[in-house]
């Protein structure tokens, strides 16, 4: 792809470090999904063990940075669409946006994780297990920022604020929920992970939704930032992005407040304490993951404008087209863990379950996991390239919900 196909959009409001972000976040997230479909011995959580393999350790790790930008970055898009769109325009499209994004998380997506939507899931009675993860967290709080927005960009940036901030004063009282029992009222959901029973439905809080509609709040009232001149802006990002990681290491550190698991010296020596350190809670987001996650990210965006050459041209094309990226990955990869279940000898109705419940022994090992996914991501690249030229020439409605 040509410097000229990536940096002209008919939708002048798009920005090149916004999309850079993107496209890099939407690949590197690819990997944490691969592992967890094809890996072999998968665990839901190898951060939690600090003597875990660092090649596993860091796999693991650097897919923290994916929700959070894509979250703040959908919260920046909205308020960019604030000076072309009234107030009431923008409650409109955020909240069919929001309704729309719900919709596919609840009835495509969860589909791909199971591939059984209709016969339910043995491992959990045979309901059907609907996962609220990103996407849910990205539509709801869009609708939450449609009536927001009415408030203004300083508003919505001090609420954002404080929610960030403040949502982990709650980790001493609020009931810890459970994953897959189905026995959780529904507002646990809000600040825990749990899971409801709906008919037959199963429906998992896999992404607690408060923490994210404080960041998609901060995200919408801080977009000004990217209609400051250049120098202005990347200045403003570096003094933001080395704020949110000293104070990370500082209050992690200290162990004063902002994340509900604390770390410890380990008896496997430096780097498993080292490892310790870094474990900082995704479920919800803490203020401490918050931190390190748009902390390097403000840094690495401060820096975008000035990347040349095809890898960020690139990471910019999957970035304009990260929701199309987002379901064909899925359903990619889905395929190809019932094909590999397939090889090694596995019925298909072992394979059509949560990746929970897959056989002990099917998988393959991390170097493997990498050539997938390398494999994946030459797999969308026409698809995607397609696409994103198409939204570059085309202002039609309907891909704006694309």
């Amino acid at each position: 792809m040509n410097n000229a196909s990536v940096s002209h959009d008919a939708r002048s409001y798009r920005l090149t470090s916004i999309d850079m972000l993107r496209g890099l976040v939407i690949v590197i997230m690819a990997i944490d999904h691969v592992r967890d479909f094809f890996m072999s011995n998968m665990m839901q959580d190898p951060m939690a063990q600090p003597d875990v393999p660092a090649g596993l350790y860091l796999t693991r790790w650097v897919t923290h940075f994916c929700a959070p930008v894509f979250v703040f970055l959908a919260g920046t898009s909205a308020g960019l669409m604030a000076s072309r769109k009234s107030p009431n325009e923008l409650a409109a499209f955020l909240s069919k946006r929001g309704i729309w994004l719900i919709f596919v998380e609840v009835a495509i997506i969860s589909t791909a994780w199971t591939v059984s939507p209709f016969d339910g899931v043995p491992e959990v009675g045979g309901q059907t297990i609907l996962v609220l993860q990103v996407i849910w967290a990205i539509g709801a709080s869009m609708i939450v920022l449609a009536g927001a927005q009415y408030l203004g960009a300083k508003a919505c940036a001090a609420i954002g604020a404080v929610i960030v901030l403040g949502h982990n004063a709650l980790d001493p009282v609020w009931p810890v929920g459970d994953l897959l029992a189905g026995k959780d009222p529904f507002w646990y959901g809000l600040e825990t992970q749990a899971s409801t029973n709906v008919g037959p439905f199963l429906l998992v809080f896999g992404y607690p939704l408060a923490p994210w509609v404080g960041v998609m709040l901060l995200g919408y009232g801080t977009a000004g930032i990217f209609k400051l001149e250049p120098q202005q802006r990347d200045a403003f990002l570096i003094k933001a992005g080395l704020t949110m990681t000293l104070g990370f290491f500082l209050l992690r550190a200290s162990g004063v407040y902002g994340e509900p698991n604390p770390w410890q010296a380990q008896e496997a020596g430096l780097v498993a304490t080292v490892f310790d350190f870094m474990n900082v809670t995704k479920y919800p987001p803490s203020l401490l993951f918050l931190l390190i996650t748009l902390g390097p990210m403000a840094l690495l965006c401060a820096r975008a404008d000035r990347m040349r050459g095809w890898l960020k041209d690139t990471l910019v094309m999957f970035g304009r087209v990260p929701f199309a990226f987002y379901i064909a990955h899925w359903y990619l990869i889905r395929l190809g863990s019932m094909a590999l279940g397939h090889f090694q000898g596995f019925e298909p109705e072992q394979m059509m379950t949560f990746f929970f419940f897959f056989p002990g022994d099917y998988g393959v090992s991390l170097p493997w996991i990498y050539v997938i996914w390398l494999l994946l991501l030459a797999v969308l690249y026409p698809f995607c390239k397609w696409f994103a030229d198409l939204k570059t020439r085309r202002k039609d409605w309907w891909l704006s919900y694309l």
